[in-house]
């Protein structure tokens, strides 16, 4: 007998790793769904007018082949220790927190906690965040993360034009903030037509501002009390905000002890690496009387249906895509990964560990200016913290080279002088080689005297909750992360089926390079010689982004999709301008498109016109005409979302692009379900001019349970030279975030996939993904609607779960989505785009055994509502309003009208494995109505246990 060889390759990445059906489940899946190959079920769906024409053109490497090249590509970075600060420093991550948070899928691959019920370790600590943060920014009420510094800075600048009592139209910037918050306010205001004055703090005329933002301390280091200038704007009705350092104010005294309305900062120093830009957690916190008008999401304490204390995110009805173009801001992802790392780093540290970490941060940076002024530098400022400025002359560049040659960067002031900002990881050997690189030996002595004036010194408590007080020993640590993670259900324990989302694999291999200190040390205002490897991988991934979607350039700056959409938009306003177009202001956007889509468009100044869905959803495409002829050539831009929000792919998308070129407009393209077009449809071939790219979804970046995520652009020619800048990096227009490329770190993650992919990996991950949305539609047909399809009955990546007709019979979609927790998953989206349905999403990881589970789930769960429906149970009483079931429910006495086994073991759930959630349903209205969203006091949790 001849022996044959195996064709088997374990290496496969795509085949064998990412994409969950084997090759017998597809034949079983096309089988269900009446087609004879997964070629054909691509032809019944896409369109053949749009498909693109040569595929994906690049190879795949294995997972050993991508981790040696990562460490090539690694290794072309230089780390030094930068001391350039401006809103980064270096720090120490516990080893606690990177084991057991950033690198565990428990905590890195959840969802947004929509669904509260199984989010309660998430929220948990995102409410030890915004306790922290309160606490140290001396004001009642936080959000649980913003993107970046700058970005919060704009939003802040948004929030106080809102709710200030001042007439007055312009906005004042103290002069002493860092270069590139300055820059993102300029670029946000210029949209929204408000007047930015930068100046000195001794300029401020607080009857001509609504509002102005502060830097505490100065970008260049200086300590200065604002209470008096904070006076003065609150006797003029206007609004001031405090951008500021959570590390400094362990020592300082805080903006509400100064009267400040509004704190924003970074949390990046809590023990979350540079990474070259981000991701990092912003803060924003304000005085009680704005809460309800502040940006972002806020966790807030409840009651579960048993009067259990329980958390969930707090006045969702303000969120954009569900406020719309009335939306005052897009912020979409938030940093909840990064806010929860930043939680456990003060939890670990306590705030007696956080003070001794800055006072000795400060009282080394009192060392290095005595050691200056005692060789005759002139050093400046007179109060400061942990940065100084040293004058230097025309010896700059000597010194700045001095510096690198010792290993260190220092920053770069106009001609003649550097900044020096010391952090955490500062130690003796570092403040040698500063003052070396002056030509200076030995360092001065230890004292514990402050370099600023003992009335700037912090008075106050911070941190008083017990959280911060535990036992600190690493053993009750590493319990306490584990029990949090225990309260959640996030992909690496089922399927997180969410429309719009794409929570598909974020493998380990893409994930280990960016714990690698070459990728996570690095200052994003290095110079350029020193981060070759992160210019490479950020070179290649552009490339290959261009080859997927058609288009000419990229930029990576934009830190989420929503704020993608609004740098995409802003592009083509500044392309408008250019061409002596600026009357150009209407965008057009269709009611299937993504819901961040108008809030974007609005922040970008423009204003939004509707249009209206024909009855099978696609967009109208005569009242899309007409409503672009009435615009005339004031028509600036439609946002269309393709294939749609509806889950279509909608057979007129050229005409759309065509009708908008004609008149003179640009065709944003969202690209929140590129996770259906990668190596089958080129946006920029079909007529799109501009679009984000979610890699957070359709590129495997983890979700993060809110972020991070990255929204970068790509743009046809004619808009690449108004693409977003930024101050360190030039080009003609204002940058969108802090950093000039975002978050970086997170690019390489995205990079890592479509290597190990491959162009025809990438090509087969999306038939699969199709496939997967196909077979569920199929098996569910005859069950639940389906709201939308295409001409020949076919959905594209997700299709939506008609569950109206429920609501006759008393069972909600809440009801539903909550049932879905018994059976051990995450609910699809609910109510969006069409309120009172499901949208599914199985994303192509999914196995079909996996998928099998979740329909099984789907089929029990309709059975139970026809119970309801033939009056055999009320809906009031049957397990769907009971849900979720709990093992309190398990365990108390069992007086319900359906049996404890249906309760608690319905079909699909493991039995051995089962999830239990930690809370039942949890109570939104009295959420709303008693907002608390700092972490209550000890008593509560032990009246709860009572």
């Amino acid at each position: 007998m001849a022996f044959t060889p195996v064709d088997y390759n374990p290496y496969d990445f795509a085949n064998r790793r990412h994409i969950g059906p084997s090759p017998a489940e597809m034949a079983a899946m096309l089988q269900a769904i009446g087609v004879p190959s997964l070629d054909a079920l691509i032809d019944e769906t896409v369109p053949a007018s749009i498909r693109q024409s040569r595929p994906l053109s690049w190879a795949p490497l294995s997972e050993h082949g991508l981790l040696a090249r990562m460490r090539e590509v690694a290794g072309r970075n230089k780390v030094m220790t930068s001391l350039i600060g401006q809103g980064y420093y270096g720090t120490v991550t516990p080893p606690a927190i990177q084991r057991n948070i950033l690198e565990n899928p428990a905590w890195y691959t959840a969802y947004t906690p929509y669904q509260p019920e199984i989010a309660q370790g998430r929220l948990e600590a995102l409410l030890n965040y915004q306790t922290m943060v309160c606490d140290l920014t001396g004001l009642p009420v936080a959000n649980a993360s913003l993107l970046d510094e700058a970005t919060a800075a704009a939003e802040a600048m948004t929030m106080a034009e809102r709710v200030a009592k001042s007439k007055a139209k312009a906005f004042f910037v103290d002069e002493d903030c860092h270069p590139q918050t300055i820059a993102v306010v300029q670029t946000r205001a210029e949209a929204l037509g408000i007047p930015v004055l930068v100046g000195p703090v001794q300029g401020l005329d607080p009857n001509a501002v609504f509002g102005a933002l502060f830097q505490y301390p100065g970008t260049f280091g200086a300590v200065r009390d604002f209470s008096d200038q904070i006076t003065a704007l609150h006797e003029a009705k206007a609004i001031a905000v405090v951008a500021t350092d959570l590390l400094a104010l362990c020592l300082l005294k805080e903006p509400g002890a100064m009267g400040a309305d509004i704190a924003v900062g970074s949390s990046q120093r809590f023990g979350v690496p540079m990474g070259y830009g981000g991701p990092h957690a912003a803060f924003f916190a304000c005085r009680d009387e704005h809460k309800r008008a502040m940006p972002g999401r806020i966790v807030g304490v409840s009651v579960d249906a048993r009067g259990n204390q329980a958390y969930r995110l707090s006045l969702q009805t303000r969120e954009q895509h569900i406020r719309r173009e009335k939306a005052t801001s897009n912020v979409c992802t938030a940093q909840a990964l990064l806010a929860v790392m930043a939680s456990f780093y003060a939890v670990f540290h306590g705030p007696k560990g956080l003070r001794a970490i800055a006072e000795r941060v400060h009282f080394m940076t009192d060392r290095i200016a005595r050691g200056l002024k005692a060789a005759g530098a002139k050093v400046s400022p007179e109060a400061f913290f942990d940065t100084i400025t040293v004058e230097v002359g025309v010896g700059q560049a000597g010194i700045l080279a001095a510096a690198r040659h010792e290993g260190l960067n220092f920053r770069k002031i106009g001609l003649d002088r550097v900044g020096i900002s010391l952090d955490e990881t500062t130690d003796e050997r570092v403040l040698s080689l500063i003052l070396k690189a002056f030509g200076i030996d030995g360092v001065a002595p230890h004292r514990a005297a402050l370099a600023f004036p003992e009335s700037q010194l912090r008075t106050t408590d911070y941190m008083t909750h017990p959280v911060f007080h535990m036992n600190r020993a690493e053993s009750e640590m590493m319990r306490y992360m584990r029990r949090l993670s225990d309260r959640d259900l996030a992909l690496d324990r089922a399927m997180i089926p969410l429309g719009s989302c794409t929570m598909k694999l974020n493998a380990a291999a893409e994930m280990m390079p960016i714990t690698w200190p070459e990728f996570g040390s690095l200052h994003p205002f290095v110079p350029k010689d020193q981060a070759l490897g992160y210019h490479e991988a950020i070179s290649d991934l552009a490339e290959k982004l261009c080859e997927i979607t058609g288009y000419d350039a990229f930029s990576m700056q934009p830190n989420s999709g929503a704020q993608g959409e609004y740098a995409g938009l802003l592009t083509i306003a500044a392309y408008h301008r250019a061409r002596g177009d600026a009357q150009r202001n209407i965008c057009l956007i269709p009611v299937s498109a993504h819901g961040t889509n108008p809030a974007s468009a609005q922040m970008a100044g423009m204003q939004v016109v509707v249009v209206q869905a024909m009855p099978n959803g696609d967009i109208d495409v005569e009242d899309f005409r007409a409503k672009a002829q009435a615009a005339g050539d004031r028509l600036a831009a439609c946002m269309v979302t393709y294939p749609s929000t509806h889950g279509v792919f909608e057979e007129t998308i050229r005409d759309i692009c065509d009708i908008t070129h004609q008149l003179g407009g640009q065709v944003y393209l969202d690209g929140a379900n590129m996770n259906a077009l990668v190596g089958l449809v080129k946006p920029g071939e079909i007529g799109a001019d501009v679009s984000h790219l979610n890699l957070h979804k359709t590129f495997a970046i983890p979700h993060g349970g809110g972020g991070p995520g990255m929204g970068p652009i790509g743009v046809k020619a004619h808009l690449a030279p108004h693409l977003p800048g930024h101050p360190e990096t030039g080009g003609a227009e204002g940058p969108v975030s802090a950093a000039p490329f975002g978050s970086a770190s997170i690019l390489l993650i995205s990079w890592a996939y479509c290597l190990m992919m491959g162009g025809e990996g990438l090509t087969q991950a999306t038939r699969v993904a199709i496939l997967n949305a196909n077979y569920i539609a199929a098996r569910l047909q005859g069950q639940y609607p389906i709201l939308f399809m295409g001409n020949k009955g076919r959905v594209a990546h997700e299709c939506i779960l008609d569950t109206r007709l429920f609501a006759e019979v008393g069972v909600t979609v809440d009801d539903i989505a909550k049932r879905l927790i018994d059976n051990g998953f995450h609910a699809p989206t609910m109510s969006w785009p069409v309120s009172g349905t499901l949208m599914v999403e199985p994303t192509e990881s999914e196995t079909k055994a996996e998928i099998d589970r979740f329909i099984t789930a789907l089929l029990a769960i309709r059975a139970e509502i026809r119970a309801v429906e033939a009056g055999e149970i009320s809906s009031q009483d049957s397990p769907l309003r009971h849900a979720p079931h709990t093992v309190e429910d398990l365990v108390a006495d069992w007086t319900r009208a359906y049996p404890r086994e249906q309760g608690c073991f319905p079909p699909g759930a493991f039995r051995v494995d089962k999830y239990w959630p930690p809370i039942g349903r949890v109570d939104n209205v009295f959420g709303d109505r008693n907002l608390i969203c700092t972490c209550p006091p000890l008593e509560s949790y032990m009246q709860a246990a009572e």
